[in-house]
């Protein structure tokens, strides 16, 4: 049966059946997308095309483990960290992820206030997620400062094993640590428009979005969360495996 859309003039159209009629509502914005800002559809097709990309280097880190003849390095011996001259499996990866998960409680927080259109608030927990997520690259740049200088791991080769060790790691985790540090970037980007009160008065500039509406922050959250919930997933198949 034939169904109707509505235009901006609110006058109704008739609404093809089967596909074209569904390729027509879509399009239309009239159901699919309904009051959503373009800025957050963007932003979920963004994370969709980017968990394909995570989703192969993690398949393909798990095909090359399981397929090479060399023995694969221990992560709890590679990774460790040494105090008071002992080694510590995992201590820093430890660490590192609590900081990361903490971020999103802070994330999470900004988006509540800014809906609430608490900016000092908000400024203040957007700001603690940056310098979260700036910890976070900082640790990482350690953890590669000690595999390359102190272990002679290179992308290219592993005195510890495997060759394919190196390449995958510096892969997978550069990639997710050019998310992180995006993010924070375009994190104190936003902070910075909340305290201005770009978000309230409209001002014409990057990242602004519509007047009184904070709508950009709960963008940045989305985008937070999933750099976050990636990490669980290297976590598990890195490290852990």
């Amino acid at each position: 049966m034939t169904q109707a859309i509505q235009t901006n003039t609110g006058q109704p159209l008739p609404l093809p059946d089967g596909i074209q009629g569904i390729v027509a509502d879509w399009s239309s914005d009239q159901r699919a997308f309904k009051n959503v800002p373009w800025g957050k559809a963007m932003m979920w097709i963004f994370l969709l095309s980017d968990t394909f990309i995570f989703s192969c280097f993690l398949i393909s880190y798990m095909t090359v483990r399981m397929s090479t003849t060399d023995p694969w390095p221990n992560p709890s011996e590679v990774f460790g960290l040494t105090l008071f001259g002992k080694s510590i499996p995992l201590l820093l990866i430890a660490i590192m992820t609590f900081v990361l998960i903490s971020s999103s409680g802070t994330m999470a927080m900004a988006v509540k206030f800014g809906y609430e259109k608490n900016r000092k608030m908000t400024f203040i927990l957007l700001l603690c997620t940056a310098a979260l997520g700036a910890t976070f690259v900082g640790m990482q740049a350690f953890e590669w400062t000690k595999l390359i200088v102190h272990e002679g791991i290179r992308p290219w080769g592993n005195p510890l094993g495997a060759a394919q060790f190196g390449a995958a790691f510096f892969m997978i985790t550069g990639f997710h640590g050019t998310h992180v540090s995006i993010g924070v970037i375009f994190l104190l980007i936003t902070a910075t428009k909340v305290i201005r009160g770009d978000l309230d008065h409209e001002r014409p500039g990057f990242m602004t979005g519509r007047k009184g509406k904070y709508e950009i922050v709960e963008i940045m959250g989305l985008y937070w969360h999933f750099v976050d919930l990636v990490w669980v997933f290297i976590f598990a198949v890195f490290y852990l495996w």
